[in-house]
């Protein structure tokens, strides 16, 4: 048998790292933070409905410092989430391929998510709610 040169698939280090790359690795940590809160809300609610004491330990919980650091993180990964699925869901019906459309949707996503984020817990912290 002969050796033949066979061919390599290209290296990581010849493409450069775009914006694309960033948003659709974002969308997946955020879709897998989104299933950790459905777990924490899960939580809330059988608390809930477990009685007073349950629910007053579940409270100071998502009041700590952690909690709250959590229930911020999941309000980002929930706007992310909304905002890159519409990006997406603009690609299925064929719009917004060009190179420059697709960057200002992706940076239009983050952007709208963080605004959105900061403005719901600007909110919150206005009405009392923290």
């Amino acid at each position: 048998m002969s050796l033949r040169t066979r061919p390599l698939s290209p290296h990581l280090g010849i493409y450069r790292w775009q914006i694309g790359n960033t948003l659709s690795i974002l969308h997946r940590i955020t879709g897998v933070a989104l299933g950790a809160g459905l777990l924490a809300l899960s939580f809330w609610l059988v608390s809930l409905a477990g009685g007073e004491d349950s629910y007053r330990t579940t409270a100071r919980l998502f009041e700590s410092p952690a909690g709250l650091v959590c229930l911020f993180g999941w309000t980002f990964s929930f706007l992310f989430h909304l905002f890159n699925g519409v990006r997406h869901l603009c690609w299925d019906i064929g719009r917004g391929f060009e190179r420059t459309s697709r960057h200002a949707s992706g940076w239009f996503a983050v952007l709208a998510a963080l605004c959105a984020t900061l403005a719901t817990w600007a909110m919150l912290w206005h009405c009392g709610r923290l």
